[in-house]
């Protein structure tokens, strides 16, 4: 009997799967243990193993296209069985969709038929491709190839900015560039049109309008060349029109844009004497702070009594120019604000502040770097410290998965890294195993990773708990926003020379600020003071980070 084979859940975020590459296809027999699929989920590309034996009667997707988690994968079962009864019951199926079509096509009109007709067409559309777990768009840094140009297999085609980097993109097809589908700059959607290519004089415009079910991208392409003309023949026809027409209607209304009105309330000036420079001759915003009042008669009574009551004020003629400028924003900057907002919103936080008088580090850390093959920083014993601390403090090392708790064994410490473009998070994996020449020297090479951009994904990825330190930038305390999927992230400020009171007495010590920020959800005030107890003995007395 025919068996449905559904989409496996693979990893604790996964929502839908992405078929990289089928091994077996409609008719092969498949047995179970053998190789069926490989399925790119949020995390990797993971190779999927048969649970069934028979033949392959089904599939639910091709490869490149997403399936939902539980949703059909396949269909195994004896050769030539009917399973379409299996697909209705599963609700609506692309098999389904097949055998609606034919009806769909006879009650529309031949005429829409013809327009998505493009088996005659010698061109292909060239979709933009997915190109990491996470990406949704990509922006078009460099076209290599312009409209006319040959393009062959394999030749570079253009430069594509990513959520992770920016990558070349290969051309799988041979013909002339008949079309692009954006500009250097501007961002397409994952399996959007990146581009046309085909023999030199295809109907790319069918092809385009039967992806998009008539709405051509190139008739929106047409539409700002002739505006320009309309506005041209709109402008010359204000400018020729009498100062009164331009400024009001037939029924004597003045046309004004409702900041010139309040502009010229508070200046008190009549819009009847003001000439319009907008659509229309529309009064706006430029032409009140323009207006001279040469011609304004005022009251005689105002004047008089004005001049009385107070001596005439010269101010100094100021002259500026408003400006701004825009900046695109990063793939990069996209997935930041999206994750961080994310946390922000969902995840309840609160804080929890300590000082640390770190005295003893300071001359342990001297101690160290006399001995150690790498230069170790305040930064690495604040990870291992943290490390340790996570060993006794295993909630704090946890995450919220909406319905249970994970409570982490390891401890895997993400340290936040700033770059040009905003914020990564390396992760230095078994933290609380590694001697601290060890975390020197790795945060020294993920660092350097995170600022040339040569991060593999698997280097960001893992993280149990999370540090953020702005100490080398002057700034003593501040609060930082939980990195997914961690409950709690810690944000480390400089160390300041400063006044204590120390056995009675008031002297000179070096005090360093760290700020806790947890999810209420898992973590309690309790359960974060405790953690930072810890943590704040072991750094005054470094000592006892080593044991």
């Amino acid at each position: 009997m025919a068996e449905i084979v559904r989409m496996p859940k693979m990893s604790d975020t996964m929502e839908e799967g992405v078929i990289a590459v089928w091994h077996k296809k409609v008719g092969d027999q498949v047995e179970s243990g053998e190789l069926m699929a490989e399925i790119e989920t949020d995390k990797a590309t993971m190779d999927y193993e048969s649970f069934n034996d028979g033949t392959v009667l089904y599939l639910g997707a091709e490869e490149g296209e997403a399936v939902a988690v539980d949703g059909i994968l396949a269909i195994v079962g004896k050769e030539g069985e009917d399973y379409k009864a299996l697909l209705n019951d599963n609700g609506s199926t692309s098999e389904e969709k097949e055998e609606e079509a034919p009806k769909e096509e006879k009650s529309a009109p031949a005429e829409k038929a013809e327009k998505i007709d493009t088996s005659s067409i010698n061109a292909e559309i060239v979709r933009m491709p997915k190109m990491s777990d996470t990406m949704e768009e990509g922006v078009i840094a460099s076209w290599l190839k312009k409209v006319g140009d040959s393009v062959e297999s394999g030749e570079l085609m253009a430069e594509i900015e990513t959520d992770k980097a920016t990558m070349e993109y290969e051309s799988y097809n041979d013909g002339t560039v008949l079309y692009l589908g954006a500009k250097e700059g501007e961002s397409v959607k994952v399996d959007g049109i990146l581009a046309i290519v085909g023999e030199e004089g295809a109907d790319y415009e069918a092809l385009i309008k039967a992806d998009q079910q008539g709405g051509s991208s190139e008739e929106k392409a047409e539409e700002p060349a002739e505006e320009p003309q309309e506005k041209t023949e709109s402008a010359s026809s204000a400018t020729n029109a009498a100062p009164a027409a331009e400024s009001s209607n037939s029924n004597g209304r003045v046309k004004a844009s409702p900041l010139a009105k309040k502009l010229a309330e508070d200046k008190g000036i009549d819009l009847g004497q003001v000439k319009g420079s907008g659509d229309g001759g529309r009064i706006i915003k430029r032409d009140i702070e323009n207006f001279t009042p040469t011609q304004k008669a005022a009251a005689p009574e105002k004047a008089e009594e004005s001049a009385k009551s107070a001596p005439a004020i010269e101010l100094p003629k100021v002259v500026g120019e408003e400006s701004f400028e825009e900046m695109r924003v990063s793939q990069m900057r996209k997935t930041i604000a999206k994750r961080l907002a994310q946390s922000k919103f969902t995840a309840p936080h609160f804080y929890l502040t300590m000082e640390i008088n770190m005295d003893k580090a300071i001359e342990a850390r001297k101690s160290m770097n006399e001995i150690s093959p790498v230069k170790i920083s305040f930064n690495d014993m604040v990870i291992k410290a943290a490390a340790v601390s996570l060993r006794q403090h295993k909630m704090v090392n946890a995450s919220w998965l909406d319905d249970k708790i994970r409570i982490n064994h390891h401890v895997h410490v993400g340290v936040a890294v700033a770059v040009d473009e905003g914020l990564l998070v390396p992760v230095v994996k078994f933290a609380d195993n590694k001697p601290l020449s060890h975390i020197s020297a790795e945060v020294k090479e993920l660092g350097g990773k995170a600022k040339s951009k040569k991060l593999q994904p698997e280097e960001m990825q893992g993280n149990t708990f999370t540090i953020s330190n702005l100490g080398m930038f002057g700034i003593e305390e501040f609060t930082a926003i939980i990195n997914p999927p961690d409950s709690c992230i810690m944000a480390v400020g400089g160390i300041k020379e400063t006044a204590i009171v120390k056995n009675g007495e008031l002297t000179v010590g070096n005090i360093m600020k760290v700020t806790l920020s947890c999810d209420h959800r898992v973590v309690d005030g309790a359960v974060g003071s405790a953690f930072l107890q810890t943590f704040k003995s072991l750094l005054e007395d470094p000592v006892r980070i080593l044991v």
